[in-house]
């Protein structure tokens, strides 16, 4: 590993364990309520918010209520942002005049920005009005943010309260996390990407002049307001088409970098404010542990796979290359290795770099961060209590093998937690695998594919692994802007964000409800290495295996058939040597017999020798596949 790679790489993970503690325990002072720094400026504005809107911050409500909460405050988001799209074009702030989009693309957007997904089956810059950017989306990408980290913190009350009936009030949730964290967080990154040059204006754009005296078209409109949001809330949807990969969005090595730490911060943090919660710092820190040992992991197999290229580069170049393809030169292997890692870990959905044009491996990778339920820091708020989710199954499952009771903090674990983390579980694999498998055979789905075979197959399961996980991100080959895409897609959206989230909070209402025992040596133990390596295995082993099989078929395959492809050259330029080397010592036959004329000889030897070659061309199976053999039979018989 280049040495500058490695720094970077211990200087983002020291950064990011100096600042998630201070953070979590910022964030635990907002949703107890307490007095913190910002109160003299945002007091008045949350009262406000709360006399103008009849919200009783100090009242209690079951997991029922809070659900209920939840979904209306949902349904109204998801009208609002509909309308504003279906309707651009009669609202202000259009100065490219753009129309109102199809109703499919609406519904899909408004679902895809309502559950933090943020897929985007358009391009931002061609598509979008600044209203509908910044009422509708960013208006979503403030909001579906705080809803996740509302339900994370019902969940932590859940754990941490005793004998209660309540775990919080959705509303008072929903304004403070808004207010106190995403808010000023959001502004002060917002001011760095200015900083580094990122776009900030209500133009349509300008138009420039070519080297060539072309002229083009480049636009503008208020990107670093939007992408502070998307970062820190782990959205993910761009302002343009390309993303962070476009100059506008991501300027400057440094600015990726940055924007790769916001993705992880606020998802870090929350960890700790669990510890705090719970009280239980070291249980914090080793859940903390467990998910940096994943992320690192996954920034060094993209790191080295995309570093080393493919075998054919290696052929011929005579070494490694790097994999360039679909990276910025100036983020470089890192730069893109660490933003997809960061990204896929954490639900964002954001990408400086086209994951269709990683390596197999390396597009494995990706996937299977995703896969693995996006509990590797997470989604904000989601990325935690889908971890809580699994090391509730760590614990019962432990618990049983060692004939201990399965207690989590001193609440004990019973089947009705358990069937419950499962119908989570289900919830994300049932879309994914079932609406994979359909387009897998459908011509809708095989349609939309940009790469046939096992490519093909990643792109369509990573769509809606994407959806379903609330990513956002695509492999970007896949041509998904059609009514039925937009619809399962959407879909998948809707049931793995409802159907993990409700369930979570009726285990949160269910361990609020049961007693608290005191920890003693005979509760299990939840943290050190001992228990942080038993939830590796409950991730990996309920988490990963769940969808080895589709993983097979697809990046594994295609990194199979690379191989084969890189080994066929390799053979093929062997016949072509050798074919060489007969058709020198045919040439200079031909020339011998016919100085002494006899060219009767000539033509037997040289038959021979091309009818041997020719047999052995035929019955190399391999070789017969390769785009060699025609060029190779056509030599032989010219000769």
């Amino acid at each position: 590993m280049i040495l500058r790679d490695l720094l970077q790489l211990v200087l983002f993970v020291g950064l990011l364990a100096a600042l998630s503690p201070l953070l979590g325990r910022y964030v635990h002072q907002v949703f107890s309520g307490r007095r913190t720094f910002l109160h003299p400026v945002l007091g008045p504005v949350e009262r406000g918010v709360y006399s103008l809107s009849g919200i009783h911050p100090d009242e209690n409500q079951t997991w029922s209520r809070y659900a209920v909460s939840l979904i209306g405050f949902s349904l109204a988001g998801f009208l609002l942002t509909f309308g504003v799209l279906l309707f651009q074009d009669k609202l202000p702030l259009n100065p490219q005049g753009f129309p109102g989009l199809s109703w499919d693309l609406a519904l899909n957007t408004a679902v895809s920005f309502l559950t933090n997904t943020n897929w985007q089956s358009y391009g931002g810059e061609t598509t979008m009005s600044h209203f509908s950017q910044m009422v509708a989306l960013t208006y979503q990408n403030f909001v579906s943010a705080a809803v996740g980290i509302a339900v994370c913190a019902a969940v932590v009350r859940g754990i941490a309260r005793n004998e209660s009936s309540s775990i919080g009030n959705f509303w008072s949730d929903l304004v403070r996390i808004t207010l106190y964290v995403l808010l000023p967080l959001s502004i002060i990154g917002a001011l760095i990407m200015l900083w580094q040059g990122m776009v900030q204006n209500f133009d349509a754009g300008v138009t420039a002049t070519t080297l060539e005296g072309g002229k083009q078209f480049i636009a503008t409109g208020p990107v670093a307001s939007q992408i502070a949001i998307k970062l820190l809330g782990t959205n993910g949807g761009g302002f343009f088409n390309v993303n962070a990969a476009h100059p506008f969005e991501n300027p400057t090595a440094l600015a990726s970098f940055l924007q790769s730490f916001y993705i992880l911060i606020i998802p870090s943090a929350l960890v700790f404010f669990l510890g705090d919660a719970v009280g239980s710092r070291r249980h914090a820190w080793t859940v903390w542990a467990v998910m940096l040992a994943l992320f690192i992991g996954g920034v060094l197999w993209i790191y080295f796979s995309e570093l080393h290229g493919t075998h054919l580069l290696q052929q011929i170049a005579g070494g490694a290359v790097p994999n360039m393809e679909g990276k910025e030169v100036r983020f470089g292997v890192f730069g893109t290795s660490l933003f997809a890692t960061a990204t896929t870990d954490a639900s964002c959905g954001a990408v400086n770099a086209m994951h269709d044009s990683l390596t197999p491996l390396g597009g494995m990778l990706v996937l299977f961060n995703m896969l693995l339920g996006e509990i590797i820091y997470g989604g904000v708020g989601s990325g935690l209590y889908g971890m809580i989710l699994f090391i509730l199954l760590t614990v019962f499952i432990a618990g049983l093998m060692v004939g201990r009771t399965p207690d989590y903090l001193g609440k004990r674990i019973e089947g009705r937690e358990i069937t419950w983390c499962m119908v989570a579980l289900l919830a994300c694999a049932t879309p994914i695998l079932c609406f994979s498998a359909v387009a897998a055979v459908s011509s809708w789905g095989t349609g939309a594919l940009n790469n046939a075979g096992a490519h093909g197959l990643s792109e369509i399961l990573y769509a809606f692994t994407s959806g379903a996980q609330n990513n956002g991100s695509a492999f970007a080959g896949l041509s998904a802007n059609v009514p039925v895409w937009n619809v399962l897609l959407a879909l998948a959206m809707f049931i793995g964000r409802f159907g993990v989230m409700l369930s979570m909070l009726v285990v949160a209402g269910s361990l609020a409800a049961r007693k608290k025992r005191p920890i003693s040596d005979s509760s299990f133990p939840v943290e050190g290495p001992t228990f942080g390596l038993l939830l590796l295995g409950i991730i990996f082993i309920v988490g990963a295996l769940t969808y080895l099989p589709a993983l097979s078929l697809g990046p594994i395959v295609e990194q199979f058939q690379m191989i084969r492809i890189s080994h066929l050259h390799k053979r093929s330029d062997h016949f072509c040597i050798k074919l060489g080397i007969i058709g020198t010592v045919n040439a200079v036959l031909q020339f011998f017999f016919r100085k002494i004329g006899k060219e009767f000889f000539h033509n037997l030897v040289s038959s021979l020798l091309i009818r041997h070659t020719l047999q052995f061309v035929h019955r190399n199976i391999q070789f017969r596949n390769s785009y060699r053999y025609e060029q190779t039979t056509i030599i032989c018989k010219s000769f």
